[in-house]
């Protein structure tokens, strides 16, 4: 299992992310001043307004004060923005490690109560030093805030890619930051060290396909940048989860070992899932089909 030791990789990642070369999609807006950027570490939602600016994840120092500059240049109020809210989907380091970034002008920073726990512990143990900020709000099931004349809700519906993952939904523009709930063509990082379940992540899509059917979704990560998607794009991870979940538990009741039901090279169905994430500065052993099948593996065996 990827534990202690996969945060305190990302950790030092994040802390040396600066001599990187950064590789950077342009600012795309999907709809009513909603877009995305996309950097090393996935995805990073943004609503741009006059004046007001709200952001969805941080990523790294380097691509957190890009990101900071473009909307401050699109506040259209001169050189600064009047109000800005950054909200974290989960703690992991490629998604908070800019935090301390924008910090400084930041009214607020929102985490899920459990996403905030974790963030803690992670800059706790991290070595050497993570320098982020912290949340200074949180919640529990519900948090909305209104950015111009968009309504932004964040919601927890229940453990999935770590404990505490929260998906924002821009009500208006119908468009939806699912953080990592969703990797797009790609295997995922199940951190069962901070309370991930694939099946609980399962349920947690079928409550999104179920609540938000025609919605525009933006993803953590995908293959050849593909982070942004519509239903079938959910449906299709669903898919992928419940697949390796079934094919861990027909080996666990054909009384397979570990080591044999792991030792697949493609999950039947699913060949577009490959062991590749772009715009990500290194290769994880997290993103593998090995990675999922054992975390399932433990999930389905460990009371």
């Amino acid at each position: 299992m990827i534990g202690r030791r996969g945060f305190l990789t990302q950790a030092a990642l994040a802390a040396a992310f600066p001599l990187f070369t950064l590789q950077t999609s342009p600012f795309r807006e999907i709809r009513r001043g909603v877009g995305i950027f996309v950097g090393p570490g996935g995805a990073i939602g943004w609503l741009s307004v006059r004046g007001e600016a709200l952001v969805v994840d941080s990523q790294f120092p380097a691509t957190a004060r890009g990101v900071l500059d473009e909307l401050t240049r699109r506040s259209k109020i001169g050189s600064k923005i009047e109000r800005l809210v950054l909200i974290n989907s989960h703690h992991h380091a490629d998604h908070t490690a800019g935090n301390g970034v924008f910090r400084p002008v930041a009214r607020q920073i929102v985490q899920h109560e459990r996403c905030a726990d974790a963030h803690r512990r992670m800059v706790a143990a991290a070595s050497p030093p993570l320098d982020t900020a912290m949340a200074d709000t949180t919640f529990t099931d519900r948090w909305s805030t209104d950015i111009g004349d968009e309504r932004v809700t964040a919601m927890f519906h229940g453990s999935a890619h770590t404990g505490g993952d929260a998906i924002v939904i821009f009500e208006r523009a119908n468009v939806i930051h699912l953080g990592d709930l969703v990797f797009n063509g790609v295997p995922p990082f199940v951190d069962r060290a901070s309370g991930a379940s694939i099946r609980s992540w399962i349920a947690v899509l079928e409550t999104i396909l179920r609540d938000h059917a025609d919605a525009a979704f933006i993803f953590g990560h995908g293959a050849r940048d593909a982070v942004t998607g519509a239903r079938a794009d959910v449906a299709r991870f669903r898919d992928y989860l419940s697949a390796a979940l079934e094919h861990v538990q027909r080996g666990i009741a054909a009384g397979r070992s570990e080591a044999e039901i792991v030792a697949l090279n493609a999950l039947p169905g699913f060949a577009e899932y490959g062991d590749v994430v772009k715009n990500y500065p290194s290769a994880f052993p997290q993103f593998s089909l090995a990675h999922v099948l054992t975390a399932a593996y433990q999930e389905l065996t460990t009371a």
